[in-house]
């Protein structure tokens, strides 16, 4: 790998995440460059935003996000919120456009402490998530872990929200071993293309409560896409409204999913440090 490409360490309510440019460039990080990324500790991330020219015109660059463990994410709203906030300060524009392989996400910077992302529509037929067999209704599907007669989680809905979900509903999302729990589900054959694992609360019609194991980055203190995805379930389900507070360990954000299907999420952004990423050899 070449020396002295600039990197921003961010964060969005906890979730690690790094910004690379690498616009006006031909440089492209493979998996393996970014696992030796993510091993450092100054560029430790959950998920990394690398930024290349943009193709579709009138957006700001197309965004490739890798996993700490090498994979490619298709989304992730912390992540965008973050690469939003750092173009918004560096041209001064507010609404901004980028590519992902989720499609286009519009973005809004009202502040560091206001950003929304435009997560795009929920799908929920099976093949779409994907799953690995037919579901008629992806508002609970048979998938179960313990004892067949006495389940520690079933039931979970799912939903692709740019990525695939599932979430559980509990009564206290601190009462599972997730950081057990979340790599079997992750990788359950059900889920073909792997999947985020996510406890949920219904605390009132416009509140959950959540916990999540992100596929490729395990647990998280954050994960915006898994807001997303608990927040249209629990409005499938009829347990909220379509506008909630999403509680995670890490703060809160402002979910909407609105009659024009759009999930738009809000939250807030930090920047921690700024650094360079040389003297990593290729791996």
């Amino acid at each position: 790998m070449s020396t002295g490409i600039p990197f921003a360490k961010m964060n969005g309510l906890g979730n690690e995440i790094v910004m690379v440019d690498l616009r006006g460039g031909k440089r492209v990080l493979d998996a393996a460059e970014a696992r030796a990324i993510a091993a450092r500790p100054a560029s430790r991330f959950d998920q990394m935003m690398v930024l290349h020219d943009a193709v579709t015109p009138g957006s700001e660059a197309y965004v490739r996000i890798y996993n700490a463990d090498g994979s490619e994410a298709e989304a992730c709203g912390n992540g965008m919120r973050c690469i939003a906030w750092r173009v918004a300060e560096k041209t001064g524009r507010q609404a901004l456009k980028f590519e992902t392989n989720a499609g286009l996400v519009d973005a809004t910077v009202g502040g560091i402490d206001r950003i929304t992302v435009d997560m795009g529509s929920p799908r929920f037929g099976w093949r779409d998530i994907p799953l690995a067999e037919p579901f008629h209704d992806t508002r609970a599907i048979e998938l179960q872990i313990g004892p067949i007669d006495k389940p520690i989680l079933h039931s979970p809905s799912v939903v692709n929200v740019g990525n695939p979900h599932a979430v559980f509903w509990v009564g206290d999302v601190a009462a599972y071993d997730l950081g057990r729990i979340g790599p079997m589900l992750e990788n359950h054959p059900i889920f073909p293309e792997r999947a985020n694992i996510s406890l949920a609360h219904v605390t009132s019609p416009t509140a959950i409560t959540l916990r999540t194991w992100e596929r490729g980055a395990g647990l998280t203190k954050a994960c915006g896409s898994a807001a997303c995805a608990a927040t249209v379930c629990a409005a499938r389900k009829k347990l909220t409204g379509r506008a909630v507070t999403v509680t995670l360990p890490g703060g809160t954000l402002g979910i909407e999913w609105r009659a024009d299907d759009r999930i738009l999420m809000t939250g807030p952004v930090e920047l921690e440090h700024e650094g360079v990423l040389d003297a990593l050899a290729s791996v």
